[in-house]
Order: structure tokens, then C-alpha cells, then sequence
């Protein structure tokens, strides 16, 4: 992985270090390996999993001609059905943008769109998937520019929500009953006292329609939101919820 000096970084490169700048993000933009042309390989590049890598994927909401960009998991794809639902109201629709619409209304080309510094107004949804991660890499205005930053910083930048808008992969009844094993060990782990408190996120990232709960690690949209800003004595007590609901 190469690194530039901030001002030899491209215009709309240099255009995202500046908001970062102001905004007191503490991790500036990166230029990657110009082989580095797709998740996986920026991924290799960043010796990262590819689900660290937050991709950037614009649709075009038909209604009012607005931008809808959904910055999600590498390793996850796009639920369209979803985003509508979110988006749009009955009966209204979004369709894939192409590379002009892209440029137009974030200042950024396909594959370097980044969370922030758009051009105009956009609509910004966060898919749950990256709250799986410490650490993940967001696109830095260009398809070889990212930058560094929390699950939970990326929601701070953009004021985006987090929602479940990943495709769901069908499973058999028994990865439940895995996901209970998983968790129920990782409770044990769960000391007294302490400063650090082991993350329920088994990887298992979506939220069922039924109790609102994650299907891997049975928690909420917002506790899984605000757990790396909890102290150890609010995600010890998190985890006392969580055996609850797994009883239940």
C-alpha cells in the first residue's frame, strides 16, 4: 500500500481529507496500489477481511431523480427490495446509477464514492453487516483512496441510520441452534469486573422480522449501535439481556 502527502492527494481525493479534517477524524486518506481495483484486492492491499471494506453501491430513486447510497460490507450485497421499503413510499421504486448520475450528484466516480463530501444532498443508509468490525476502510473520493475508521465513527460523519439491507441467506433451522451454542459460550467468557467485555457479533448479521432481534447475537439495531460507546458495566449488563432472550 503506497501513501501520499495530503497535498498531492487528487482534487476529489483532497475534497473528503478536508470534511475528515474538520470533522476531527484522526485517520486521513490513503492511496492504494493501482492493481487494488476491487474489494477483494483492497482488501489484500490493506491485509484487512474483505468485510471490512465499506463499498459504496448508488441507486437512483425514480420519484424526485434523488441519489440513495448504501455503504455496506464487502463481503454482503444489496437487498434492493429493502432499500426501497426505507426510501421510498408504496408503490415508488429505485433503479441502478449509472456513471453520470453517480458524478453528478456525489462529485465522486463509480467505486471511490465516499461516505461524505458529496456534491449535493444524498440519501445514506448503513447496512448492519459493518458493525461486525473494530475497524473497517471506507472509499476516499476516488477507486483507489480509502480511509481508516470505526463502524460506529462512519454513523457519527454521515448521521446515516443503521438498517438491516443485506440480502438474506436462507439457512437451515440448526444454524439457530448454532448461533445459541456460539453465544452461550461467548457468555462464559463474560468476567465480573473489568474493562473489557467480549463483543456478542458472531458474525451472523440480520435482524429478525419477528422480534427485532439479531439472528446471530440477539441483540437490537440500537444496542448493536451503541455498544463500542457503552462502558463494561452497560455491556455486562447487555449480556444478562441477552442470555435472557436465548432462555426465552
Amino acid at each position: 500500500m503506497s501513501r501520499v502527502q495530503i497535498e498531492e492527494l487528487p482534487e476529489s481525493v483532497q475534497r473528503v481529507a478536508d470534511v475528515l479534517k474538520a470533522k476531527g477524524h484522526a485517520h486521513a486518506p490513503v492511496m492504494l496500489d493501482d492493481a487494488a481495483r476491487t474489494a477483494q484486492q483492497a482488501a489484500d492491499a490493506l491485509g484487512v477481511e474483505l468485510g471490512q471494506i465499506a463499498k459504496s453501491v448508488v441507486f437512483r430513486r425514480e420519484s424526485d431523480d434523488a441519489a440513495v447510497l448504501v455503504i455496506m460490507s464487502g463481503d454482503q450485497r444489496v437487498d434492493e427490495k429493502k432499500v426501497e421499503a426505507l426510501v421510498c413510499q408504496s408503490g415508488q421504486r429505485i433503479g441502478r446509477a449509472d456513471a453520470r448520475f453517480v458524478k453528478g450528484k456525489t462529485g465522486f466516480s463509480i467505486g471511490g464514492v465516499s461516505p461524505l463530501a458529496h456534491a449535493s444532498a444524498v440519501v445514506t443508509l448503513i447496512d448492519l453487516s459493518l458493525q461486525r468490525f473494530d475497524e473497517v476502510w471506507a472509499a476516499a473520493g476516488h477507486p483507489h483512496a480509502v480511509f481508516r475508521l470505526t463502524a460506529q465513527q462512519l454513523e457519527q460523519l454521515t448521521g446515516a441510520p443503521v438498517v438491516n439491507v443485506a440480502q438474506d441467506i436462507v439457512e437451515p433451522p440448526e444454524r439457530h441452534d448454532d448461533a445459541i451454542k456460539l453465544i452461550a459460550a461467548r457468555a462464559r467468557t463474560v468476567k465480573a469486573s473489568g474493562d473489557i467485555v467480549p463483543s456478542p457479533c458472531i458474525s451472523v448479521c440480520r435482524i429478525s422480522a419477528d422480534t427485532g432481534w439479531c439472528e446471530g447475537c440477539f441483540r437490537t439495531l440500537g444496542e448493536i449501535s451503541a455498544w463500542s460507546r457503552s462502558g463494561p458495566d452497560a455491556q455486562r449488563r447487555l449480556w444478562q439481556t441477552i442470555e435472557q432472550r436465548m432462555a426465552g
